[in-house]
């Protein structure tokens, strides 16, 4: 398959597609007829590639080569993924599908990013029908992982489970709707709780901050680790679902909410929600808020990452796919570790704190035991190695989003003894920023005391120590 991704329309959704697609190293191609669709594609990139690669514990793909096109012929000629994001016209996108569908592979999967029309009304006059399909993504695209993915009874069974292959292997998550629906199911959610929200403004019960203080304080932490029925299953107590609903299932037929009417957006209502949204966060332009958002992605994510959960074990299976790090060859220096600073590794000095640069040494050192041998299987057979001694020297300011690596020498490898001296140097320009002189001793996790590796490992230790002697 040719990993080539044409983008038609490349705004904020758009550009965040193709910063997805380049960073997993895809060849991309965007057309916009914006005059500034450069600029604010060049904006949304910025951000990805900063904050995108923090969520690994390993280096993204080489990223692939950007083009920007002058007519949606060039850019979705020969393209596997084609994706349509312009504005929610009906006529608007039905226009582009044609343009689309006359230069497009036949086998291309295209897909929509609308966020309400169904994939049925989409492929209305299409030339290829089961062709189209909706791949409804949410902002940032290059952070966040849903893309719902849905079919009409036209749509290819085939493309749809292309589709997903795709999407996955980009680190989305594809979530296929079993039927179409007006607004696929995220949005419906979403818009649930916007609508009682302009009530809440309108009615005078609380102003635009406190109520996202009532989401981001309380029932949004929960939503992001378990959603929404997880979460309500854990209020039933022992007894679960079952009870919860029988306990609070009643109170769903009280008047408390207003789902189902929306408030008229009078001149006053408007009014006084955009005052209230200045006066909460109008101090911020629109870039720091992204930046702002962004952060707290990536620190989310990693924590959700750390556990295992939600988000996070997306993430884990991604780093997974994307292979673990390697060494080329037995040759010094070798290169340990090649990584983005994620922005949770920072003090409040806002650069790399003491204790991620023993973490990155640390993950160092385990390539180069997994070199010799002493791999997860190893040590579950009862040894492994222990770091008895580091010397670590600061040489230079290591901030959120660089890009660095390690490269590491055997120093010592006699007996017991396995020593190392890794470099951390930031990649844009090799300069070290970090060293550290690292002391290790063979173990037995049985007795707990120092033994001597079997002799497969003794003799790689001893023969990488003799290779790297005065490199």
């Amino acid at each position: 398959m040719t990993k080539t991704a044409a983008i038609v329309g490349g705004g904020v959704i758009g550009g965040g597609w193709a910063a997805r697609f380049l960073l997993n190293g895809w060849d991309v191609r965007v057309h916009d007829p914006d005059p500034e669709a450069e600029r604010k594609l060049g904006e949304v990139l910025g951000n990805a590639r900063r904050t995108l690669p923090m969520l690994y514990d390993c280096a993204l793909p080489a990223e692939g080569r950007l083009t920007l096109c002058d007519t949606v012929a060039e850019a979705v000629a020969g393209a596997a993924w084609v994706q349509e994001s312009v504005p929610e016209r009906l006529e608007l996108k039905h226009a582009v599908f044609a343009e689309i569908q006359a230069d497009c592979d036949r086998d291309a999967v295209i897909g929509s990013s609308t966020s309400g029309y169904k994939p049925s009304e989409l492929q209305q006059g299409a030339a290829r029908p089961g062709q189209i399909m909706v791949a409804h993504p949410f902002n940032p695209v290059y952070l966040l992982p849903l893309v719902e993915i849905v079919g009409s009874p036209d749509t290819d069974a085939v493309a749809l489970t292309r589709a997903e292959a795709m999407l996955t292997g980009v680190g989305l998550h594809p979530l296929r709707l079993h039927r179409e629906i007006d607004a696929h199911v995220a949005d419906r959610l979403m818009e649930a709780v916007w609508r009682e929200g302009l009530w809440l403004v309108r009615d005078g019960v609380a102003t635009t901050a406190e109520i996202d203080d009532a989401i981001r304080y309380g029932f949004g932490l929960r939503w992001g680790q378990m959603g929404l029925f997880e979460t309500f299953r854990i209020a039933g107590g022992e007894a679960g679902m079952r009870h919860f609903l029988g306990q609070f299932g009643p109170a769903l037929k009280w008047p408390w909410t207003k789902l189902m009417d929306v408030p008229e957006l009078t001149e006053e209502l408007v009014e006084t929600i955009a005052a209230q949204s200045d006066a909460q966060s109008g101090h911020l332009s629109i870039r720091a808020l992204e930046r702002k958002r962004d952060n707290n992605l990536v620190a989310m994510i990693r924590a959700l990452k750390q556990q295992g959960n939600a988000v996070g074990r997306l993430v884990l299976a991604h780093q997974q796919n994307l292979g673990t790090m390697q060494p080329e060859g037995d040759a010094a220096p070798m290169v340990t570790q090649a990584r983005t600073v994620p922005v949770d590794w920072t003090d409040m000095n806002g650069h790399m704190n003491e204790g991620r640069y023993g973490q990155i040494f640390s993950d160092a050192a385990e390539v180069i035991m997994a070199h010799v041998g002493v791999d997860d299987d190893y040590v579950a057979g009862g040894m492994s190695y222990f770091t008895v001694e580091t010397d670590i020297k600061y040489l230079s300011e290591t901030h959120a989003g660089e890009r660095v690596t390690v490269e590491t020498r055997v120093t010592q490898g006699e007996g017991k003894k396995l020593r190392c001296f890794h470099e951390m140097k930031r990649a844009s320009d090799g300069e070290v920023m970090a060293t550290c002189d690292q002391m290790m001793l063979h173990v037995s996790l049985e007795t707990r005391r120092t033994c001597v590796p079997p002799g497969h490992v003794a003799d790689r230790v001893a023969a990488l120590a003799q290779l790297h002697q005065g490199s």
